[in-house]
């Protein structure tokens, strides 16, 4: 039924606009942790005093001198368009960087900056890989990440369109990929494998000689590239060392390094890249200003690590990086919480964590490991000690189903 004016004729009847999303977008898992986060910061604000440790956003302030080359930016009118790729200026600084710290040679024009880390990984996997990638016999691979992972290296392989296979590390061997299993998952057609060092969720530091047995691994096969995420680098303590895997022998050319200001100090627009130069400019590894927060951290880890060994049940890796600690609470799967209800796995443990004690963790299953819950310390020590002891009466209250 139509009503008609002149020769312009307008429907009567609603029109139903099509606003679905794609196969690929309709398949990707929404983040555990920003879910998480989002759920504790509605809590807090309806007044509930929520302990957060599950997104990893440090609480320490800016550096000053690269605030104030950011506000300078700003006064001095540096608010236009910059090169695509970053400006020179810092695509230079990150140059120097790499060759001082890292040991590894770039020009410029092989730099490419990016709104965040984020956007760097996902671009990297959509340029590598392609429907040809994916599994299309047993055996073959598309994207290889090791188990515990950062939650969205398999949702960016999902959305490239390739396969993302998993393969398993354990708490006993600190998380660190054994290169058999590596070498068993690889055949002729795989495309990309994901290293984070220091990781998410687990903090691991691969040590050099793992590292250089994984690059001859890598040799052997032409089409392998591999995705190394850094962007934990300076937030490592004694006696690790970072070894970018671009530095190894023959790796150059098949490794994509990303790393960032983020964790450490995200975006592209032109402020803060004038931000980002004056904290490459704070000195080697970032400096005075850096080095007081990885202390901080290991103090916050150290604390953490022997509070929780304390805990009935808990099997702990001390991480040598990042921020996380990765705790395998599965001894108490299989308990009945009164009046809560059965734990069965580390997504109804953090439930449980965030109704009895008030504290918002991440289940490990996000990470690929759901024995674990990944616990954020990028938090004041005051909080994180507040965070334990509320844990540690709820815990209390249960038994290990399991015993140990």
């Amino acid at each position: 039924m139509y009503d008609c004016v002149s020769v312009n004729c307008v429907s009567s009847e609603k029109m139903e606009v099509d606003i679905s999303l794609s196969p690929r977008v309709s398949s990707l898992k929404p983040s555990k942790t920003i879910a998480i986060t989002d759920q504790a910061t509605a809590l807090v604000q309806a007044g509930v005093p929520v302990i957060r440790l599950a997104a990893g956003e440090p609480d320490f302030d800016t550096p000053a001198v690269i605030a104030e080359a950011g506000m300078k930016a700003i006064r001095d009118g540096y608010t236009k368009y910059t090169p695509n790729a970053g400006t020179l200026e810092l695509r230079s600084a990150i140059c120097h960087k790499l060759k001082e710290e890292n040991g590894i040679s770039y020009t410029p024009d092989q730099i490419l900056v990016s709104n965040g880390a984020k956007q760097s990984l996902l671009q990297a996997v959509l340029a590598v890989c392609s429907p040809g990638d994916e599994a299309d016999y047993a055996g073959t691979i598309g994207v290889i990440i090791p188990a515990p992972f950062w939650v969205s290296y398999t949702e960016m392989a999902r959305l490239a369109d390739a396969t993302p296979v998993i393969l398993p590390t354990h708490i006993s061997e600190d998380f660190l990929l054994d290169p058999k299993i590596l070498e068993s998952k690889l055949s002729e057609k795989s495309r990309l494998l994901v290293i984070g060092t220091p990781s998410n969720p687990a903090g691991t530091v691969y040590p050099r000689k793992l590292l250089e047995q994984i690059a001859q691994i890598v040799a052997a096969h032409l089409r392998l590239l591999v995705l190394s995420d850094e962007i934990y680098e300076h937030i490592i303590y004694a006696p690790a060392i970072h070894t970018s895997f671009a530095s190894l022998p023959g790796m150059w050319e098949r490794t994509l390094t990303v790393n960032g200001f983020s964790k450490a100090t995200s975006g592209a627009c032109s402020i803060s890249q004038k931000a980002a130069v004056a904290a490459l400019g704070l000195g080697y590894a970032g400096g005075e200003a850096v080095a007081a927060m990885v202390k901080a951290f290991k103090e916050r880890r150290d604390y953490l690590v022997q509070t929780f060994g304390e805990l009935e049940g808990v099997k702990i890796s001390e991480p040598q990086g990042a921020f996380y600690l990765f705790l395998d609470f599965s001894s108490y799967y299989g308990t009945e919480a009164e009046g809560f209800g059965l734990i069965k796995d580390s997504s109804s443990l953090c439930r449980y964590l965030l109704d009895k004690a008030q504290v918002a963790v991440v289940p490990g299953d996000a990470f690929g490991d759901d024995t674990c819950i990944r616990i954020s310390y990028a938090a004041s020590l005051s909080t994180i000690q507040a965070a334990t002891d509320s844990i540690k009466k709820a815990m209390t209250a249960l038994k290990p189903a399991v015993a140990v």
